[in-house]
């Protein structure tokens, strides 16, 4: 038998798209039950995803810059890691958020049932999770249940020599050599968290390029930066992995299969993307349209073809980030309120964080090109800049695009120090439609890193004095 609920709203998935769409309705004066599969809200970013990696690439930029200042000769040793006291820090922060969540959900009285939501029509959902059985009447649900490590074919995954992101921030161990399969955001982030640990780097990228959505002059800022510390191999790929009893023997190419040759490693990370939870949304008496790559398709204000359930953040499409799902979990909580909002951001930012870290929003430069839009760019490199200098950071960069027409910034990249948080102001601007005098005319403090928006603003206008006008 199964114990029966009537709700307005029941939201699929406790992730942060999940939970800030609960939130937001509760707040809203709408009654709420999250369903989530694990014990604790916060889906795969708070637990095993955002929050815990970066709090190790903290460690890491720590490990960095303290080597940095051994090599000057302003400190004197380098300081030994405590790996389980790193890992006890990690797992008391997942915990302290997590409780945070907890306490809201119970705060706004939105209930929390455990399990795995299939639904049985538009208007009834019934959850398993084992011990008992609910079935859900709701007038609206949203689909938020996010995504998971792509699989790759000829991986021997049984083996625990492989990883996926879970596993690498676990900090099981430190391996000596370690290959990582994916040049992109995750696979760069841990790779500089485990050179900081003591790995050798290997990492292997399909393509010809790493971060392929950022300008070429930023990717070689960032790849004179690392060339020293790990190697990535572009257009190679795996043939087969011959995994003993030592090491992983990893024969791979990249000449098309030309030549093969072989390296040996202790363990292999799989971060070649993610893939969105929708396969088990549907049965046989309705079906939620979902497109080719397993995306649920929404319109511009989350509705899936089924016009009472909402689907938002991964399941639904790229860019998987959790600010953008956590807009989208306001707006549909809004929208089942009577509001008449839509989805319609001119931007939003993206951030490796690497070391450098790497941030860009809008249009880059590659975009401006492939547009046909009349854009101009001005870069401040931070070896200019007073804050860069101050804080051993003078291999930043910032870098802004504007429309030559209308003379407003469309976009901007920034690689150095903190540089996601130089991101705000540039997406304020960005949607508020700011042209380049608005910029130049707001006063930057003096010194922060901040500032060299301002100066590069300045030199798109002629106008600059810290350094000579082109």
């Amino acid at each position: 038998m199964s114990t029966k609920i009537k709700t307005s709203v029941v939201v699929i998935g406790g992730g942060p798209s999940g939970y800030s769409a609960a939130f937001r309705c509760s707040d809203l004066g709408i009654k709420t039950i999250i369903v989530e599969n694990y014990l604790n809200l916060g889906g795969v970013c708070l637990n095993v995803g955002c929050i815990p990696s970066k709090t190790l690439l903290h460690i890491a930029k720590l490990i960095k810059e303290n080597k940095k200042f051994v090599e000057k000769g302003i400190l004197n040793n380098v300081p030994n890691l405590n790996i389980e006291k790193i890992i006890s820090w990690k797992n008391k922060i997942i915990k302290k958020l997590s409780n945070g969540l907890q306490f809201l959900a119970h705060t706004r009285k939105v209930d929390i049932i455990n399990g795995i939501g299939i639904f049985e029509t538009p208007n009834i959902l019934n959850i398993n999770n084992n011990d008992n059985k609910y079935q859900i009447e709701f007038e609206h649900a949203i689909i938020a249940t996010g995504s998971h490590p792509v699989k790759l074919p000829f991986i021997p995954y049984g083996d625990d020599r492989i990883w996926d992101s879970t596993d690498a921030l676990l900090l099981k161990k430190i391996p000596k050599k370690l290959l990582i399969l994916g040049g992109g955001i995750i696979g760069l982030e841990m790779a500089t968290i485990y050179h900081a640990l003591g790995s050798d780097i290997n990492i292997i990228e399909m393509s010809n390029k790493i971060l392929p959505s950022v300008d070429d002059d930023i990717i070689q800022i960032y790849n004179n930066n690392i060339k020293n510390e790990f190697n990535i191999m572009l257009n190679t790929k795996i043939i087969s992995i011959d995994s003993n009893k030592n090491l992983l023997q990893v024969y791979m190419t990249d000449d098309n299969n030309k030549s093969i040759f072989s390296k040996k490693y202790d363990v292999i990370l799989i971060a070649v993307g993610r893939i969105p939870n929708s396969n088990f949304i549907n049965n046989n008496l309705f079906n939620i349209e979902i497109d080719n790559n397993g995306f649920i398709k929404v319109n511009d204000q989350m509705r899936t073809n089924i016009p009472n359930i909402y689907a938002i953040g991964d399941v639904i499409g790229h860019p998987m980030l959790a600010h953008k799902g956590i807009h989208e979990g306001h707006l549909v909580a809004e929208i089942i309120a009577g509001k008449n909002h839509f989805f319609i951001p001119k931007v939003i930012p993206s951030i490796a964080y690497t070391d450098p870290e790497i941030g860009w929003v809008g249009i880059t430069e590659k975009n401006a090109k492939i547009k046909n839009i009349n854009y101009g760019i001005s870069c401040l490199p931070w070896n200019s800049l007073g804050r860069g200098l101050c804080s051993n950071a003078e291999n930043g960069l910032t870098k802004l695009i504007f429309d030559k027409n209308t003379n407003k910034i469309i976009g901007g990249l920034v690689i150095g120090y903190n540089a996601g948080e130089l991101l705000g102001e540039i997406s304020l601007a960005i949607e508020m439609g700011c042209d380049a005098e608005d910029i130049s005319l707001t006063i930057h403090a003096h010194p922060t890193f901040y500032e060299s928006i301002g100066i590069a603003t300045d030199i798109f206008l002629g106008l600059a004095t810290d350094v000579l006008n082109k």
